[in-house]
């Protein structure tokens, strides 16, 4: 038995890669007592499971491997996609994420000169950013597609709840909540994990840092050849700076939406009739009644789309001559919307002031000023009662009488005891016979201005109302029978050709109750203003669609028309494809200018 002193051995000191001191082997006897515990989780074993788990990984070194790599690889593949992703739904391409990101070169070494602790937390941050900026473009992706432009970080936060109220009133509550909740849960998501992915990555590069430096060196390299010589695959840059360009997006629009505010309440104060004696306010219309309509959604894509077009070519075409036999004639033009998609009220407001509100925040200053729109115009003349028929707003709605309007029927106030279709609280048919009952056809002192809002071509457009006999709407219960045999909204909002075709339809409901009431109400002074307040979403549209709606004046007195002999307007209801074009903001000085008002401007 040897007795001497223990024998000495050599490690290799792990941290240095060099021989550490001489260590002396020494024994030592177990003492008896219960198994460690670790972190108190335990097995059926009795080990603990992080014990157990490393047993397994050491049992099965290969599948442990594969596992790793795979992990890597994943977290690589996460943070490079969301660097590359673009922030549009036709750009979602496979050839955009073939790229070589300036933003993962310059990330990978920063990671690479930091320690381990800075390394961790700057690489969380820089993962979070990733989640935040990759969240942002899928919102942007959202607004394109049904608004026509991306999102703003500003203005854009209370579009959300509209979002929700819009998918409750069309889906239900229950639909609405989950949709609220998965897209919480979804954002929260995103950049937790992008945070993991990229301390995996950077955990990574540590240990294979002389690899990793040489490797991001002629990544560097290839990216700045890349970029010097324009080099291209199938048309698109191999060298992406996406990332960057995102965030630079993102801050213009905030900083631009910030410059916006002070700029657009100065615009606002400027107004060419601002001061107008009420006598020289629409001198040429005294006497008549005038009904400015605005139907949801009818876009020039409504009377050009090769897919919807015809139906709505012949309805338009068919309810001219029909209109023609009642006396009227009709000419229309074009008019380009400050929204698109949705958002209604921004081309409201925009048509009624002569001012570009293509934004919540221009929305809310023109409507806290005393700007003169074109409906107040009728009101400050003293020579019209003003009335809205509003069967959209469920809730209170303060902005009437920045309208002017000296009364408002919402959707409370119409006694529509019939069912909900979809968004819309009514069929525009029942809109328009109570808009009879309770104003128009009630003898007045005074001639009648109305604002009336109609909301059956309202998207997901299902199920659509059907026209019924004018003497039987009664209370709206009629409808019950028309709803139940409708299409279910979710199966239209999942197929693009069944949305295209139904929207067409519902334009050419909504034309047709119109011009039905006109014909079955309306008189020798009656005046008609008729137009659309925004284009259907790109999934209807098609992206890269124009922003056009149609516009038209009817009446039966022929001086009222020819007071729009300059404007040259197409005769009819459907305006020709070359008719004039004017941005919406212009509708309101041209129409006070057409029929007699003078301008007394105050300045801004």
């Amino acid at each position: 038995m040897r007795t001497g002193p223990a024998p000495e051995i050599r490690r290799s000191d792990e941290r240095t890669g060099h021989p550490a001191r001489t260590e002396r082997r020494r024994t030592r006897t177990p003492t008896p007592g219960p198994p460690p515990t670790g972190l108190g989780t335990e097995g059926t074993s009795g080990l603990p499971v992080f014990t157990r788990l490393r047993d397994t990984r050491d049992a099965h070194p290969a599948v442990a491997r594969a596992l790793r790599r795979t992990l890597h690889a994943l977290a690589a593949a996460l943070v490079v996609g969301a660097l590359l992703m673009p922030n549009t739904a036709p750009a979602l391409r496979p050839d955009r994420f073939t790229r070589i990101p300036a933003e993962a070169i310059i990330g990978a070494v920063l990671l690479l000169a930091l320690p381990r602790r800075p390394r961790i937390v700057v690489a969380a941050l820089y993962g979070a950013g990733i989640g935040v900026l990759t969240v942002l473009n899928l919102l942007d992706i959202g607004f394109t597609e049904y608004l026509g432009r991306g999102f703003n970080v500003v203005l854009d936060w209370g579009l959300l709840d509209d979002a929700q109220s819009y998918v409750e009133d069309s889906m239900g509550g229950t639909a609405a909540t989950a949709a609220a909740v998965g897209a919480v849960l979804l954002a929260l998501l995103i950049v937790a994990v992008m945070a993991l992915a990229t301390v995996r990555l950077g955990d990574l590069l540590a240990r294979h840092r002389a690899r990793a430096g040489r490797g991001a060196l002629i990544a560097g390299t290839v990216w700045v050849t890349c970029t010097a010589l324009g080099l291209q695959i199938a048309g698109v840059p191999v060298a992406s700076d996406r990332a960057a360009g995102a965030l630079k997006g993102q801050t213009r629009r905030v900083v631009n939406t910030l410059r916006d505010e002070a700029a657009f309440a100065k615009e606002a104060r400027a107004d060419a009739f601002g001061a107008t004696p009420p006598d020289q306010l629409l001198p040429d219309l005294r006497g008549k009644d005038v009904v400015i309509a605005f139907i949801e959604s009818y876009g020039r894509t409504a009377v050009e789309d090769p897919l919807i077009a015809p139906g709505i070519t012949r309805t338009l075409d068919a309810r001219t001559e029909a209109l023609a036999r009642a006396g009227y004639r009709a000419r229309s033009g074009w008019l380009t919307s400050a929204t698109y998609g949705g958002s209604s009220w921004l081309g409201h407001s925009t048509a009624l002031s002569g001012l570009w509100i293509d934004n919540q925040q221009r929305y809310r200053t023109v409507t806290s000023g005393d700007r003169l729109t074109l409906t107040k115009a009728f009101r400050k003349t003293g020579a019209w009662d003003t009335v809205g028929i509003m069967p959209g707003v469920q809730k209170a709605w303060p902005e009437a009488e920045w309208y002017g309007l000296d009364k408002v029927y919402d959707a409370f106030d119409l006694g529509y005891e019939g069912p909900k279709f979809s968004w819309s609280t009514m069929p525009d048919q029942y809109a328009l016979e109570a808009f009879q009952r309770l104003e128009h056809g009630r003898k007045h002192d005074k001639p009648l201005m109305s604002e009336v809002i109609l909301t059956s071509s309202h998207q997901p457009w299902a199920p659509i109302p059907e026209l019924v006999d004018w003497d039987d709407l009664g209370d709206g219960s009629v409808f019950d029978a028309v709803r139940k045999a409708g299409k279910k909204s979710s199966d239209v909002i999942a197929d693009s050709t069944e949305s295209r075709q139904e929207y067409g339809r519902s334009i050419q409901y909504s034309v047709t109750s119109l011009t039905q009431w006109l014909e079955r109400y309306g008189t020798d002074d009656t005046v008609l203003v008729l137009l659309g307040d925004h284009q259907p979403i790109a999934r209807v549209s098609g992206h890269g669609a124009s922003r056009d709606v149609p516009v038209t004046i009817v009446a039966k007195d022929p001086e009222v028309l020819a007071k729009t002999d300059g404007w040259n307007w197409t005769e009819g209801l459907r305006p020709a494809e070359d008719a004039p074009v004017w941005k919406m903001s212009s509708f309101r000085d041209r129409f006070l200018t057409a029929y007699g008002s003078v301008p007394h401007p105050t300045k801004g």
